[in-house]
């Protein structure tokens, strides 16, 4: 296709004055001696006529024509038959022609005679009328055809791209409105599914409070006075009366003439004083001067129903943090501890629940609760480097806790009686450890036998010596664990123990009796 002829297929062209028109295909590949031309004519036995409206010379009046050609010719410079009526009837030139010799009417001398038919009937002479050639040029290849056919099809595809796009946009706004999506609204209020550490602590924070204990300072100098000592520890509201459950080395240095106060996760800050105390359970209780009124006490859950793995959360004031809460699981019950206050040589014996919850110095008084949010222990000790205490070192996942059912039953007698009440066996247990259980000593404290005559053990039969291994079917490796095991109960309880004398094994059933306070 040539861009020259664009908007004209089948209107006939002038050719250029001086010559006949060439082909109207240009031969692909190498120059090749130039085919004869039949000159452009009208319809079979009509001469056509020339661009410049001359006439063109006849078959009679031209040497060397060659006759027309089979079939229809073009009329007026129109495509010859068989061509597609959209080609051009000629093709653009392939160079300059030059100027016509003088006096030759407007074509070229005719060859001789020899050569009259030799390009038309397969001779090697050339036929008259044939444009003259101005040296060997290659056929020039049509590429600003392609091009504009290119862009064409270019420009028709991006016109039904576009238009396609258009139609569905109009469907689409018509049918469903705006296709942008958008974006999602923020809840006015975070609402935390129950169950979640953020809800139970939500709901516990309130009721758990931050202590500081103030001794009285007495001694250190002249006058009797000396600086006050304090510490900080944790504890939480036990009932609406303005009752606060905590252990007892948390309160123990400001017992005696020291003071008490008593903060709130809202910053409120209340004084206190000591209802009562059990160093050998490690429980206190206190009460605030000016309780409040709508006092949230914590729920109280079943220690006993515990299991290893359950989840729980610490909270608490770690080296003074206040309302620190953490999380782990129970990691082993009836765990066997002692500890100290710090201030005696006196210690402290429970069956605790372990915990990798981090608990740290401050934590000490705070509550253990389940993934309920109830109460299962109060956090009392930590493993640390240098053994079981309430020391400095930081936590290393080995944190201890009071079953709440054994400082439940504790509160309740410091709250009656401003005193604790210790079940007992009526025996002295050997605490080195040095046994396969709990041996019943040689002889007491101060020289008294080992086992208090007429007591709970020596109407059951036991004897200094005798080697406890089991209670109520719970093994038994040391003294600390046994007696453990016997303050997780109440004085009058009947409890069954396993014990070895002399390489024999014998069962005892003991009704436990009662001890009133420290002594």
């Amino acid at each position: 296709m040539s861009t020259e002829n664009e908007g004209h297929e089948g209107t006939a062209q002038p050719a250029a004055p001086p010559v006949p028109p060439v082909p109207a295909v240009t031969p692909e590949g190498p120059p090749a001696p130039p085919p004869v031309a039949d000159g452009v004519r009208g319809p079979a036995g009509e001469a056509g006529a020339t661009a410049s409206g001359g006439a063109a010379p006849s078959p009679g009046s031209a040497p060397g024509y060659a006759g027309p050609p089979p079939g229809p010719a073009a009329a007026h410079g129109g495509a010859p038959a068989g061509a597609h009526p959209s080609e051009p009837a000629t093709a653009p030139l392939p160079g300059p022609v030059p100027a016509a010799p003088a006096g030759a009417a407007g074509w070229p001398t005719a060859p001789g005679a020899g050569h009259a038919h030799g390009a038309a009937h397969g001779g090697d002479g050339t036929a008259w009328g044939t444009p003259v050639q101005v040296g060997a040029q290659p056929p020039r290849k049509r590429a600003g055809g392609l091009l504009a056919a290119v862009l064409v099809a270019a420009l028709v595809a991006g016109g039904v791209g576009g238009g396609l796009g258009y139609w569905a946009a109009e469907r689409n706004d018509s049918n469903i409105g705006s296709t942008t999506v958008p974006a999602a609204e923020i809840p006015k209020d975070l609402q935390r599914d129950p169950g979640t550490v953020a809800s139970v602590a939500a709901k516990a924070l309130p009721s758990v409070v931050t202590i500081e204990a103030k001794s009285s300072g007495a001694g250190g100098d002249i006058g009797g006075s000396g600086e006050a000592e304090g510490g900080t520890g944790t504890g939480f509201v036990y009932d609406q009366q303005g009752h606060i459950l905590t252990n007892n080395h948390v309160v123990a240095s400001a017992a005696e003439g020291g003071t008490l106060s008593v903060t709130f996760s809202n910053g409120k800050k209340y004084d206190a004083e000591v209802v009562g105390r059990a160093q050998g359970y490690d429980v206190a209780v206190l009460k605030l001067k000016n309780a409040p009124e709508g006092l949230s006490p914590l729920a109280l859950g079943d220690s006993d129903k515990v299991a290893v793995g359950d989840s729980t959360i610490a909270i608490g004031a770690p080296f003074g943090l206040s309302n620190t809460v953490t999380t782990g699981i129970i990691s082993a019950k009836n765990r066997p501890v002692a500890s100290g206050d710090g201030s005696s040589n006196k210690n402290s014996y429970m069956s605790a629940l372990q915990t990798d919850a981090s608990i740290n110095p401050g934590n000490s008084g705070g509550p253990l609760l389940d993934s309920r949010g109830a109460v299962i222990g109060i956090n009392s000790a930590i493993q640390s480097s240098g053994g079981f205490g309430q020391s400095q070192a930081g936590s290393i996942g080995l944190g201890f806790a009071i079953p709440i059912n054994q400082a439940k039953n504790v509160a309740e007698q410091l709250i009656k009686t401003g005193k604790p009440v210790y079940p007992v066996i009526g025996a002295t247990v050997d605490m080195s450890g040095k046994d396969d259980g709990a041996k019943i000593a040689t002889e007491g404290a101060g020289g008294t036998p080992a086992v208090t005559p007429n007591g709970p053990a020596a109407k059951a039969g036991l004897k200094a010596g005798d080697v406890i291994t089991q209670f109520n079917d719970k093994p038994i490796d040391s003294g600390p664990t046994l007696i453990g095991e016997i303050w997780n109960h109440k004085p009058g309880d009947q409890v069954t123990l396993t014990y070895d004398r002399a390489g024999k094994e014998n069962k005892a059933t003991v009704t436990l009796g009662q001890r009133t306070g420290d002594s």
